[in-house]
């Protein structure tokens, strides 16, 4: 085996797991950052979201080889106290109903706003239709991301 060094939510972490070992099983297993969900495995419902260098990536596909030296970002690291604009309006807007999608969803749209604080309907419809919620909570995720980019523009 070889030393894999990684930098997870600011902190540097080494480890000498399989370097096919998917991310997701490092953070949950060995970093003990269980907010990223297993949902299904093969990178197609999004509950395993996480930012990688900044972009939205599967966790549950990613060899964590492939992310040696990147800066990855989970749930967990967004904001210390829960406090990014897209928790605050994931809270506001009551959108969890299980909550099991709900950290790749909110991964995904903090990417989205980085880039457009003020994007479309069909812009959103767009960047989260590559997650699947159990619940159907597709509107208020629409409504929250909209919240959470009038929260950031200030």
């Amino acid at each position: 085996m070889v030393g894999i060094r990684l930098k997870i939510n600011g902190k540097n972490h080494q480890t000498d797991i399989d370097p096919s070992t998917p991310l997701l099983w490092y953070l949950r297993e060995h970093a003990d950052l269980v907010g990223t969900k297993y949902g299904c495995g093969i990178a197609q419902c999004g509950a395993c979201t996480v930012h990688m260098n900044g972009n939205p990536v599967r966790s549950c596909v990613m060899p964590i080889s492939a992310v040696a030296g990147a800066e990855i970002t989970t749930i967990e690291g967004l904001s210390e106290k829960g406090d990014h604009p897209v928790q605050q309006a994931w809270n506001e807007l009551d959108v969890p109903q299980c909550g099991y999608c709900q950290a790749g969803q909110m991964m995904t749209a903090s990417a989205l706003l980085k880039e457009n604080k003020n994007p479309s309907d069909e812009e959103i419809e767009n960047t989260m239709s590559a997650h699947i919620c159990r619940c159907g909570t597709y509107h208020r995720i629409k409504e929250a991301v909209k919240l959470a980019g009038t929260k950031m523009n200030g």
